[in-house]
């Protein structure tokens, strides 16, 4: 029991899940506002403005630095986790949202290929810089601020 309560108080836990749940219900609401209809896959898809990638692993190094200081190595580690998965989302990612685009209107043109799909692909699937730096930028104020 003691281990459970552990983990409920360790805020370098709740915060990251508690910005992503934030970010992705922002994203909910605003897709509702735009397209005046509730998509749930909203709350789970990649992509939109901002980040909860970036939001949720910089939160966590804020939090991590503000609690074991720094200059630790938990630290240094949470860091360079963030800017893999700041990179991977507003590059690898983004360019296979780019790469599905592309397919989906190839496979929608007609006499073009015979390939039956029955579904088509996500196309977004990462972020802009932009996107990635405005999480980023969240995720560092609620760290500090928490």
């Amino acid at each position: 029991m003691q281990i459970f309560n552990q983990i409920i108080n360790n805020k370098c836990i709740w915060l990251p899940f508690l910005l992503w749940f934030v970010i992705q219900s922002f994203k909910v609401i605003t897709d509702l506002v735009k397209n005046k209809k509730f998509n749930v896959k909203r709350i789970i898809g990649a992509g939109g403005m901002p980040s909860s990638h970036s939001a949720v692993v910089c939160s966590l190094a804020s939090c991590i630095g503000k609690e074991y200081g720094f200059d630790s190595g938990i630290f240094a580690l949470s860091v360079i986790m963030a800017f893999i998965v700041m990179y991977d989302a507003a590059g690898i990612r983004r360019a296979a949202g780019k790469q599905a685009i592309i397919l989906n209107k190839i496979l929608e043109t007609p006499g073009l290929t015979t390939v039956e799909v029955q579904e088509k692909l996500i196309e977004a699937l990462g972020h802009t810089p932009v996107q990635v730096f405005v999480g980023a930028l969240v995720g560092i104020i609620a760290g500090i601020l928490v």
